[in-house]
């Protein structure tokens, strides 16, 4: 089989917080940027990885979802339970004093994980977990 990572998805709160969060401050580029308001979809990635994206959306927005799935995503997203992703980098260090410079809320300084990896963690605009791994 031949399956890759395409799009994963990170729901948003504010789209210019999360957008200056991912573009400015990680250094992602935009892909696509549509709708307007708290009704829009940003899509952002490495310029080293061209198929791969990350979709900054709207929270809880697929039709079938009712007021209280609704109600309750938003307090997870608010206790920052909801989503997460892991992101890596050669720099993990250089990485971690950028977005701390950056006002990230830091959840976890750069550590080394009794299962065997070296990682930070903080929260996007929105609440997400963000894991940085160090690679190499």
């Amino acid at each position: 089989m031949d399956i890759t990572l395409h799009w994963t998805f990170l729901p948003h709160t504010d789209p210019d917080a999360s957008l200056a969060f991912y573009r400015d401050l990680l250094g992602f580029e935009v892909r696509k940027d549509v709708g307007a308001g708290a009704m829009r979809w940003i899509t952002v990635g490495s310029a080293d990885q061209p198929g791969t994206s990350i979709v900054l959306e709207p929270p809880a927005t697929p039709p079938g979802i009712t007021d209280d799935e609704r109600r309750t995503i938003a307090e997870m997203m608010a206790k920052g339970s909801y989503a997460r992703i892991t992101l890596a980098t050669g720099d993990l260090d250089g990485t971690f004093e950028r977005v701390r410079a950056g006002g990230a809320e830091i959840v976890q300084e750069p550590t080394e994980q009794p299962y065997g990896v070296r990682d930070c963690a903080f929260r996007d605009p929105a609440g997400n977990l963000v894991r940085i791994n160090e690679l190499g």
